[in-house]
């Protein structure tokens, strides 16, 4: 039989038996027979033999002995060879041993008789999204996967090519746990390896925004260091949402504290990078990231309402109804210098506390909101600077205004005017209008989509506004706009902070439903979100994502932006990608991930990072060839352990059918490895003949009587 599958034929002979009676009565009769023959021997009855040999006959005959000769289908016992193309298979020669080990596998192999070899390529495991049980270098999955159809006893042995890091290996405690099989391991890496690692110890996977958080790295130098180069210190440079951010020495061996605030919400990406070593088998374990998710902690807003108006309710309960928002609302209704002689006790027993709010706390609140608010002597030139010098700053500042923004109060002519983005003509439109999205809104994400929004040049089906102040709208994005296509609100980048301008006090009538009413909730939260700039809603932006098994990316832009982008491979390989103009300012692009680790997406302006899978591998954690994992395996099993390092090629031997897996019977010794020689085999056909048919039996039994008779008779 040669090793290449095929089934070769052969018959196999046996005695059986088929008796005509119960073995128990044929049992009794045997002894009552030789009971008597016994009886008979004593006495020296003459015939006494010839009886014997007819009672013989019968007994036998009674029996019925026959002749089986089974067809059987002899099949090959299987070999199997697990090559480990894991990535830490690339370092140094370990690849190239390995292909030259298979090589010889097969060659060896092919020259035995009865056996046929499988051979199995494994690479690291992708699934690596339930924690460090998952992940790394799974040979044994992918053994037990493949050898599904094949029955223990003809599992002529296993050779794992291999580094030694292999992440699912069975406890050896028995042969049971170990398999039922001889396993034999050929390391492909050089004894007595260095190497240096990264270690990220600890990394919060949330974090409130604003907060100081930690992280926990360590940076190791694995193996036996030469003498006096123990310890020592290592420079370790951090990377923020792609963007150098700081770098730091930290001693090697000891634990390195690295405390950071998070800047906005949603996901913050750390990647940290140790220098070389004075020893390295890769750079790869040199680097470990980080993702720590920002959430804001409750937002704090300030609202401020001048006149009273129907809207104003609108605003307090759209704010109020968010529980994730703390809301100051104050609402001026009495100028100081107001005499009109109003009881003491019907006046507010509570003062404003303006220098509290806008000098003390001012930058406590994440947005700060005027509604139709004009200058009334209450907030003086002073505080009304700092709100600017707030905004510029990085604050976020919505003023939804009314009538009076275009009169000689208006906020505009103070020193807030200077990060308002329209100036007041003093034109109040006052006539129906249904507010549309501006050709630069529907590519601004808080005015993109809005529920309710057509193509361009057909009109929503939005309920009508009867208020609006004209401005000329000098900065900023026009999101929407009302009568004669003059702008409605406008989204403006001040320094580091923003401010949107609603020039209506009628968005209130959308959340009463008038004609239909409109998307008053959504675009207000938009914007609300985009002033205080929430990642999701950034206008001009890079995003990329892996889902379903693919890089998902998505370029923003407020104008049509053609350049493709740049992709970086967890391998460090770049690719060139072109993005498709799609709706709502937004570019995407698509294509397959296909090993786990971080990907860099750039345009040249933006770095955006997305995680595939485990952000720190197993199969990095430590790249040196070992045997501390696979030799108690291979011992237990009876195999051997060799290192292809050494230079010799392992003599394939084929061993005694039946010999035991362990003990001093192995089946695996220094420069050689055994498979076991067992054969299985499927019965195809069965043939009986009887031994014992009619006519011999007549003839013997009666010939042994008469012969009986006669000597008795003389």
């Amino acid at each position: 039989m040669g090793n290449d599958g095929a089934v070769v034929s052969g018959a196999e002979t046996s005695i059986g038996f088929a008796p005509l009676l119960h073995w128990l009565v044929l049992a009794l009769a045997a002894l009552i027979g030789a009971a008597i023959l016994a009886y008979g021997v004593m006495r020296r009855a003459r015939g006494i033999g010839w009886r014997s040999l007819a009672f013989t006959v019968l007994l036998l005959t009674l029996a019925n002995p026959t002749l089986v000769v089974e067809e059987r289908d002899y099949l090959p016992n299987i070999a199997v060879a697990v090559l480990d193309e894991s990535t830490s298979q690339s370092v140094g020669r370990r690849a190239a041993r390995s292909e030259a080990a298979l090589e010889h596998i097969r060659e060896r192999v092919a020259a035995m008789e009865g056996i046929e070899l499988r051979v199995i390529r494994v690479s690291e495991d992708e699934d690596q999204g339930a924690g460090q049980q998952r992940g790394g270098t799974r040979l044994f999955t992918g053994l037990e996967r493949s050898l599904s159809d094949v029955p223990r006893h003809r599992v002529a042995g296993v050779i794992m090519i291999t580094d030694g890091q292999v992440h699912d290996a069975p406890a050896a405690k028995d042969e049971q746990s170990a398999g039922s099989y001889p396993l034999h391991v050929l390391l492909s890496g050089e004894r007595g390896e260095r190497d240096r690692r990264l270690v990220l110890k600890q990394a919060p996977a949330y974090g409130i925004v604003g907060k100081t958080l930690t992280m926990t790295v360590r940076v190791e130098d694995v193996g036996e260091a030469p003498a006096g180069r123990a310890g020592g210190e290592a420079t370790i440079t951090i990377r923020r949402d792609g963007e150098p951010w700081r770098t730091a020495i930290a001693p090697v061996g000891e634990d390195y504290t690295v405390e950071f605030d998070l800047e906005h919400a949603g996901p913050t990406f750390f990647e940290i990078e140790a220098g070389a070593g004075t020893s390295e088998l890769s750079l790869e374990n040199n680097r470990a990231v980080a993702v720590v998710n920002g959430v804001r902690d409750r937002l704090r807003v300030l609202l401020i309402s001048g006149e009273p108006h129907p809207g104003e309710r609108t605003w307090r309960n759209l704010l109020k109804a968010d529980p994730a928002v703390d809301l100051v609302h104050f609402t001026i209704l009495r100028p100081p210098e107001k005499q009109d002689r109003t009881p003491v006790s019907e006046l507010s027993l509570i003062s404003f506390p303006v220098h509290e709010l806008f000098d003390l706390k001012l930058y406590e609140f994440d947005l700060i909101i005027f509604d139709r608010y004009r200058r009334r002597g209450v907030l003086l030139n002073r505080y009304l600077d700092n709100i600017a010098q707030y905004v510029e700053k990085g604050g976020a500042l919505l003023v939804a205004v009314g009538p009076t923004f275009a009169e000689g109060f208006s906020l505009f002519n103070t020193p807030l005017g200077r990060v308002l983005p329209g100036r007041p003509t003093g034109r109040v439109f006052v006539e129906g209008f249904r507010p549309q999205v501006t050709p630069a809104g529907r590519r601004h994400p808080v005015t993109a989509d809005l529920p309710g929004s057509l193509d361009e040049g057909e009109t929503a089906r939005w309920g009508r506004w009867f208020r609006q102040i004209e401005v000329d709208a000098e900065r900023g994005t026009p999101g929407l706009a009302g009568v004669a296509d003059r702008p409605v609100l406008v989204l403006h980048r001040v320094g580091e902070g923003r401010v949107a301008q609603l020039l209506s006090d009628h968005i209130w009538l959308w959340s009463r439903g008038f004609e239909g009413g409109g998307p008053q909730a959504e675009l207000l939260r938009r914007a609300a979100h985009w002033l205080m700039k929430e990642p999701e809603l950034e206008e001009n932006d890079l995003k990329a994502e892996v889902r379903g098994g693919r890089l998902e990316i998505m370029r923003r832009s407020l104008e049509p932006n053609a350049e493709p982008v740049t992709v970086t491979t967890p391998t460090g390989d770049s690719l060139t990608v072109e993005l498709q103009e799609g709706d709502g300012g937004r570019s995407t692009a698509s294509l397959p991930v296909r090993r786990p680790g971080v990907y860099r997406v750039s345009d040249g302006t933006r770095t955006t990072l997305a995680a595939a899978g485990s952000l720190n591998p197993r199969e990095f954690a430590d790249l040196r060839t070992t045997d501390r994992v696979l030799a108690p395996l291979a011992s237990a099993t009876g195999g051997g352990l060799l290192w292809l390092a050494d230079g010799t090629e392992p003599e394939i031997r084929r061993v005694a059918a039946g010999r035991s897996l362990s003990g001093a019977a192995r089946l695996g010794g220094q420069g050689w490895i055994g498979l076991r020689g067992e054969q299985d085999f499927v019965v195809t056909g069965v043939r009986e003949t009887s031994l014992f048919p009619a006519l011999l039996v007549l003839l013997l039994g009666l010939g042994a009587l008469l012969l009986a008779w006669r000597r008795e008779g003389q």
